[in-house]
């Protein structure tokens, strides 16, 4: 079952493709076509006429009529997949494509990383895959404000590697000031739910923050604006209303699909502390339903 860390990482790479490319340029060295043209493709491919195959994520360099190269991105926290599958997944997509297929396996863990560098015996005679592998070591340091600023991809996965070095935090949190407003909190939803408890408390110690409970000081401070907005205006509804915006706006950055129902039980929602629990499960729960307890449940 996909953790929030994996999904945050699939989300830098979802949100902007391009991502994909220059690590593979500028960190792994790996020679690809020169194309502005950069798209997702279905995750979900088929060997003609085996199984689906179903991959994290697929990227596409080149026309759709002409593919020039393929990227298959696999985020990867432990040894638990079976690398001859990684050799399947890029077989079945040259074979769909017929173009060049290069597979990248992003893995927070070093010893991870390690096992998913090896080159990879496919058991077919001549097939041997060599994936490429972007682990802790790879991923840089940032300590420089404007870097951050202008990789804030790359940034959020440093604090997630590196966030024990206070530098590092330091830079990702006065990058967040020169991101648009939209932009911000989004990346700092993905690198707080990406890091270590002891890197999170040091995000915390760093950001402005409120004193409600709420996961993320990004969540925090969202919420303090639309809570000092409504005691100027008097209204207890405009805090509920500011607190079920952000519980949306948290399983949104997630990427979790939020039915039409669960979305409306949200904002109907009047209850602040029920609301202020919801925000908090946002965070971590692996789907929407997850977000409602059993209180919840038989009071609905």
């Amino acid at each position: 079952m996909p953790s929030p860390r994996h999904d945050s990482l699939i989300n830098l790479f979802r949100d902007r493709p391009e991502l994909a490319v220059e690590i593979l340029r500028d960190l792994l060295g790996q020679d690809l076509p020169a194309t502005p043209l950069v798209r997702l493709e279905n995750t979900t491919f088929n060997t003609r006429p085996s199984d689906d195959i179903e991959a994290d994520l697929v990227i596409v360099l080149g026309p759709p009529t002409a593919p020039a190269h393929a990227i298959i991105v696999e985020i990867q926290q432990d040894t638990s997949k079976d690398p001859r599958q990684l050799a399947r997944y890029a077989a079945a997509l040259w074979l769909l494509l017929r173009c060049a297929v290069t597979v990248m396996v992003v893995c927070p863990d070093a010893r991870t990383a390690d096992h998913y560098a090896r080159p990879i015996d496919s058991g077919l005679p001549g097939y041997r895959l060599q994936a490429r592998v972007l682990g802790p070591d790879g991923i840089p340091v940032i300590t420089d404000p404007q870097q951050a600023a202008a990789q804030p991809e790359l940034a959020a996965m440093a604090v997630m590697v590196h966030g024990r070095q206070r530098k590092v935090v330091e830079a990702f949190a006065a990058a967040l000031a020169e991101l648009p407003d939209d932009h911000a909190p989004k990346y700092y939803e993905h690198a707080y739910s990406m890091s270590a408890p002891e890197v999170r408390r040091l995000l915390e110690e760093i950001m402005t923050s409120t004193t409600w409970p709420v996961y993320s000081p990004f969540a925090r401070e969202h919420y303090g604006r639309g809570l000092e907005e409504g005691k100027i205006e008097g209204k207890a509804e405009g805090r509920a209303e500011e607190a079920a915006r952000l519980v949306l706006l948290v399983l949104d950055t997630r990427g979790l699909q939020v039915p039409d129902d669960a979305r409306a039980r949200i904002t109907a929602c009047t209850d602040l502390a029920r609301l202020e629990s919801w925000a908090t499960r946002a965070v971590t729960v692996r789907s929407v339903h997850d977000l409602f307890g059993e209180t919840d449940e038989a009071d609905h």
